[in-house]
């Protein structure tokens, strides 16, 4: 069973364990500024495991962040164990991508019932990820403690988009098909294996702070500041991508051959 109590000291949380929005909001804000993104394991070719006490020593009990599958999968415990009806759901993710270009689904997202209103929750997009649920609800403005987001519909499918230097900018469509950890296994399978995957060539890690966001993506170190100008640092060498990791991200990189060569790779 989960522990949640290592859980929540985890992510800093210490109020009340009782299935309200309230208490989905503050985890959903705490959790992207406690456990990064990140995809060191893929990047150097480890596999990701998604049963639940690989994701607690990975997550909770380690040093470590994680992709989507493992963010979300692990958000998931956690929500039925407080007693919210959590389902899974997979997306398309089309950030940066033509509007009209059909993308396997590659992404996974939470629904969350809450009396006769649903929210989407996703503590695994990124430099993205939301830090507030999203309500299923179409055309509405949804302000977060970072961005503002919105839930649009894309012929049978949902959208959701992000409001970034006042422009709308698309992550990601699903519909509301459940899909179950037999799916999910298939979908990460892909993510980890395909040669096509961005997961294994190229070093992403993420986090939200209070007022800015941290985002890493292969020697360049990005600061999105709430309220101001971003900036961008270029890291050079193996040993420097280890200390913005530790430093900035909180993840301390394994060890190995592997993983100095991947992250050689990267800066290349």
């Amino acid at each position: 069973m989960l522990d949640l109590d290592s859980y929540f000291k985890r992510v800093g949380y210490s109020g009340p364990r009782t299935a309200t929005l309230e208490t989905l909001c503050a985890l959903q804000a705490l959790h992207p500024r406690s456990i990064p993104f990140e995809n060191l394991d893929t990047l150097s070719g480890r596999p990701v495991a998604l049963d639940l006490p690989s994701l607690e020593h990975k997550l909770v009990q380690s040093r470590r962040g994680g992709y989507c599958f493992e963010q979300n999968l692990l958000f998931k415990h956690v929500l039925t164990a407080v007693g919210f009806d959590a389902a899974a759901l997979a997306a398309r993710v089309v950030w940066e991508r033509p509007a009209d270009e059909v993308r396997a689904r590659s992404h996974m997202v939470l629904l969350v019932a809450l009396g006769e209103r649903r929210y989407f929750c996703d503590v695994g997009f990124g430099g993205l990820t939301p830090t507030a649920p999203i309500e299923l609800t179409v055309d509405v403005e949804q302000p977060t403690p970072h961005e503002t987001f919105r839930v649009v519909r894309v012929a049978n499918e949902f959208a959701v988009e992000a409001r970034v230097r006042e422009a709308w900018k698309r992550l990601y469509r699903f519909d509301l098909q459940e899909q179950h950890d037999v799916d999910i296994e298939v979908l990460n399978h892909y993510v980890m294996t395909h040669a096509a995957s961005p997961m294994r060539s190229r070093l992403f890690a993420a986090r939200a702070a209070a007022d800015r966001r941290f985002g890493l993506g292969n020697g360049v170190l990005s600061v999105h500041h709430l309220r101001g100008a971003s900036e961008q640092q270029r890291v050079g060498d193996v040993a420097g991508l280890r200390r913005v990791l530790e430093q900035t991200f909180g993840i301390e990189a394994p060890a190995g051959r592997d993983v100095d060569a991947a992250l050689a790779r990267v800066l290349e």
